[in-house]
């Protein structure tokens, strides 16, 4: 899985604990559970940094952070955890700045963070997978954020070809439905309107529970039980595992974000079975159309990589089309960064120039598409969730900016133009 958001996320500073997350937003929501537990555990003067490892970019990065935050405060202990830490411990425990490296199937148990016994604490996390039968514990906010992360998923049974998840994370394991709700109930109680569910492969969902219940149902359960939650939203999904019950309360629930975000990654059929993806180009084509034809204001985003082993230009172009083949508004595009131990690495190279040569042209045709997708919203009266910054979300996730407003409301907005990459808009306060 590739994340929908890649980037370094500071937490608020809560005074004892601070938690530097990367990567994808279920890092996000077990740091929250991370912040708490060692703060329970009695814990000062301690960062965790809590990493990513989607890309060899993603551990140099944290990496960085690491030397940086122990320049900034060199009497504070620096615990490692997260995939780049389960996968490549060593890497990390010979860091001088690091104090304790902990694992992935570790870092959400409360014992973990009790004391810390020894300097590596990273156990299989395939092995710790299987004895799994409890989700992480309930959260009463995401720190720092207005609409909450519910965390229904983990792990990943696929192979993809440049992907290291499935080593840092185990096989896909599912939080049962009721514990879900319970969990989710808890947020809509503390003022949340936006909870959004997130996992390593979301569409995987259920596999592994009895029934073998899909995304779908869920989803429905949630909105069911939970009148008061203006919006659910869901984070990146695998199209091909998109099941009929998903695709109908699209449809039929208002109250479902009309937005998803695609992992996609080529629009080439040569390069996807290279990579050992499951979709074919025509068939993230036919979803995307399915899905607007059922829900017509839906949006989506996609994760896309630039130059991936064997590449060529006509399988380039390829992909370049597909953004407005699949009518995409929103990019992330990941230059190929070789992994070491994927059979990705070991499979001949595009020119590093090429790589970002190409890269540049996604990002670009990106750019325009988001443009046309912002011109496209002229006139309209949006639902908007603010949030801090003077800035907020309509429901398909446009950026809006929303100065002058508290963070954490869903306010009614006209669209009076754009710039920045994000609307312009009036507020209505009646």
């Amino acid at each position: 899985m590739t994340p929908p958001e890649f980037s370094a996320v500071k937490a608020q500073d809560s005074g004892a604990v601070e938690v530097l997350t990367f990567g994808c937003r279920l890092n996000l929501a077990e740091s929250q559970t991370i912040r708490e537990l060692a703060a329970q555990g009695g814990e000062r003067n301690l960062v965790v940094v809590n990493t990513c490892a989607v890309t060899a970019e993603s551990t140099r990065q944290a990496r960085q952070a690491i030397r940086r935050l122990k320049r900034e405060n060199p009497q504070a202990r620096i615990v490692v955890t997260g995939c780049a830490a389960q996968i490549e411990p060593q890497i990390f425990s010979d860091m001088a700045e690091v104090a304790h490296v902990m694992g992935n199937a570790e870092k959400t148990r409360a014992l973990s963070w009790a004391g810390f016994a020894q300097r590596v604490n990273v156990g299989p996390v395939a092995e710790a997978a299987r004895r799994e039968n409890a989700p992480a514990p309930v959260l009463a906010a995401i720190e720092g954020h207005t609409r909450a992360f519910l965390a229904i998923q983990n792990g990943c049974d696929h192979s993809c070809t440049f992907c290291v998840i499935p080593s840092g994370r185990g096989p896909s394991r599912s939080v049962a439905p009721e514990a879900a709700l319970a969990q989710a109930r808890k947020f809509v109680e503390t003022g949340h309107k936006e909870i959004v569910l997130t996992g390593v492969d979301l569409t995987s969902w259920g596999a592994d529970l009895p029934g073998a219940p899909k995304l779908g149902a869920l989803v429905r359960l949630l909105l069911r039980e939970l009148p008061d939650l203006p919006r659910l939203r869901l984070s990146s999904v695998d199209c091909i595992e998109a099941d009929a019950g998903l695709l109908a309360a699209f449809a039929e629930e208002e109250r479902l974000a009309p937005y998803l975000h695609l992992s996609l990654q080529s629009g080439d059929d040569l390069i996807l079975k290279r990579m050992k993806r499951r979709h074919s180009r025509a068939e993230s084509v036919a979803f995307c159309a399915e899905l607007r034809r059922l829900r017509p204001d839906i949006a989506f985003g996609a994760d896309l990589i630039a130059g991936f082993p064997t590449e060529d230009d006509d399988m380039a172009a390829r992909s370049l089309a597909l953004i407005e083949d699949c009518g995409l508004s929103f990019l992330h595009v990941f230059p190929f960064s070789a992994r070491p131990g994927t059979p990705a690495a070991r499979m001949p190279r595009v020119a590093p120039a090429l790589v970002k040569a190409r890269a540049a042209l996604l990002r670009e045709a990106g750019e325009r598409a988001l443009t046309r997708h912002l011109q496209a919203q002229a006139g309209r009266r949006l639902r908007v969730l603010t949030e801090r910054g003077g800035m907020g979300r309509a429901d398909d996730f446009t950026p809006v900016r929303t100065p002058g407003q508290p963070p954490g409301r869903i306010v009614v907005a006209d669209v009076i133009g754009f710039s920045g990459g994000a609307l312009d808009v009036t507020i209505d306060s009646s």
